[in-house]
């Protein structure tokens, strides 16, 4: 039952980047959804069954605390059907980070989750190069292309996760064929997200590619410089490609921040923070941003910290702002390669936080629950999580090679 749980992890692990692009609807969902109901099914049984279940750690208990404060802003919300709603979202997507604490035992299941999730990520970036060069979109003179059922911010929030963890990989996989599909991710991933024409993606990409080359260099300083012209050279050819008027709305970045308007932003931050004076202790109830914030129903926070501040108050605000310490922490507690992957990653999502509300995707949830994993090994299995991320995957191969 164990290798059904963690390859139904893997699997999900997988679809999360992509998932929009593959959705029924009601009542299936989208195919991480189907998946993350199949995982639940797998683990519950074994806990049911008298399986000793694991002690959790700082970060599982704060999401734990999180979850169950949302779910008792259903008795003083100002919409009960919407906040019972994303009591139940919250749910599907905080639930992993139980799950991967519960079933992750080694430091190979958290190199086949960074497996999974930069091949889901390779996954969406094909289809977003897959639109670009649609009939469709060159007939619509499109200037932002995006997968299929996917939103353009999304789509470049999660290709930026994938480039500090493919850098890692390159570096410290042992095999040839993983190392060249891990690295020719960082190309392909960055030439989605300029094709998303995302400004706040954009930025993260910088620092995710900023971060992955100080990754390299620490690796092996030769070879990473060369990695790193190689990444620039590519980069650079990209602009031969991308549209004229994508590229235009990518420059208009320093004029957006400069204005401090935001692509309008600035007026729904303004709205959202005349809603929290209303109600700073407890907020106004999961999901309720734009009922609160008297926007247009559908709208969003795009600001991770301001949702959760009027969603749930200073009390709601202060156990994410424990969870985000914690997961700090459980960085800081790797060592090497690892530490640099796992902290880049972090900044990129700290990046996309302040112009997205990403409270609710799975992503965070998952690299969440891949760094406390990785946290609570680095002190249970430190000599196995540093061999298998050290970076010597080349010189063990060639060793085994001249053996046989």
């Amino acid at each position: 039952m164990q290798r059904v749980t963690i390859a139904l992890l893997m699997l999900y692990a997988f679809a999360v980047p992509w998932e929009y692009s593959l959705d029924w609807g009601e009542p299936l969902g989208n195919v991480a959804r189907i998946v993350g109901i199949l995982l639940l099914l797998a683990v519950a049984p074994q806990v049911l069954a008298g399986r000793a279940v694991r002690r959790p750690g700082v970060v599982q208990w704060l999401v734990l605390g999180l979850y169950l404060y949302f779910a008792c802003s259903y008795f003083w919300t100002v919409d009960a059907d919407t906040t019972l709603d994303k009591i139940r979202s919250y749910f599907q997507v905080m639930m992993l980070v139980w799950i991967v604490w519960e079933a992750g035992e080694t430091a190979e299941h958290v190199r086949g989750l960074m497996r999974a999730f930069v091949a889901g990520c390779a996954v969406l970036a094909v289809l977003t190069i897959l639109d670009f060069a649609s009939p469709s979109a060159v007939a619509a003179e499109q200037i932002r292309f995006v997968a299929e059922g996917q939103d353009p911010n999304d789509v470049a929030r999660f290709l930026d996760l994938g480039i500090p963890l493919a850098a890692l990989l390159f570096a410290t996989e042992r095999q040839w064929r993983f190392r060249a599909a891990a690295i020719a991710y960082l190309p392909l991933g960055f030439l989605a997200v300029v094709l998303t024409a995302s400004r706040g993606g954009f930025s993260a990409a910088v620092a995710a590619m900023l971060g992955s080359a100080m990754l390299l260099a620490v690796w092996r300083r030769r070879e990473g410089v060369l990695v790193v012209g190689g990444m620039a050279a590519a980069a650079g050819s990209l602009w031969l490609v991308v549209p004229e008027e994508s590229l235009q709305r990518l420059a208009t970045i320093p004029e957006q921040v400069g204005s401090a308007d935001l692509n309008d932003r600035l007026n729904i931050w303004i709205a959202g923070w005349q809603a929290f004076r209303q109600a700073p202790w407890l907020g106004y109830g999961a999901g309720t941003y734009s009922i609160a914030s008297r926007l247009a129903p559908g709208d969003t926070a795009h600001n991770t910290a301001m949702a959760v501040l009027v969603t749930g108050g200073m009390a709601g605000a202060a156990i994410f702002a424990g969870i985000l310490a914690a997961v700090a922490l459980a960085i800081a507690h790797t060592r090497g390669l690892l530490r640099i992957a796992l902290g880049t990653a972090f900044a990129v999502w700290l990046v996309t936080s302040m112009v997205g509300s990403v409270e609710e995707n799975r992503t965070t949830w998952l690299l969440f629950a891949v760094v406390g994993l990785a946290g609570r090994l680095a002190q249970e299995e430190a000599h196995a999580l540093e061999q298998m991320f050290s970076g010597a995957g080349l010189e063990l191969e060639a060793r085994a090679l001249a053996i046989h």
